[in-house]
């Protein structure tokens, strides 16, 4: 099947791929070859992609949408890229960062625990692929 990655600067990933797991909002979604048409939420977390030569690749998705259709997988994410390419100390920054953002107000509080959802899971991500090395 095909897997497509696309953000709003550019397609990150177009390859075939036997078998992907999704990082969806209320936990993680697997997916093959002539899946049923399915149109989801992307939590933040880790994709997985077992490619045809059985080789597996690891992106880190911040949100969107997902389609299934016809043996094509398209996901439209704000940011997507590869695990590997995930730093620790960086994301203990932006983690920080997001522990200190205001939340006095709804509104902020809302932003605020986005903020934190989305920089746990990079650094738990950040984390898994640096112990693998």
């Amino acid at each position: 099947m095909r897997c497509l990655i696309v953000t709003p600067e550019k397609t990150v990933l177009d390859i075939s791929a036997t078998f992907l797991v999704l990082p969806l909002i209320d936990g993680e979604y697997g997916v093959l070859s002539g899946h049923t048409p399915l149109v989801a939420r992307l939590g933040a977390g880790e994709m997985r992609i077992t490619e045809t030569n059985n080789q597996v690749t690891s992106y880190y998705i911040e949100g969107g949408f997902v389609e299934v259709l016809d043996n094509t997988v398209a996901l439209l994410s704000m940011h997507a890229l590869p695990s590997k390419d995930l730093d620790v100390a960086r994301a203990e920054e932006q983690l920080a960062s997001a522990l200190a953002r205001p939340s006095n107000t709804p509104e902020l509080a809302k932003i605020r625990e986005e903020k934190l959802y989305s920089r746990r899971a990079r650094l738990r991500i950040a984390k898994k692929v640096a112990d693998s090395r």
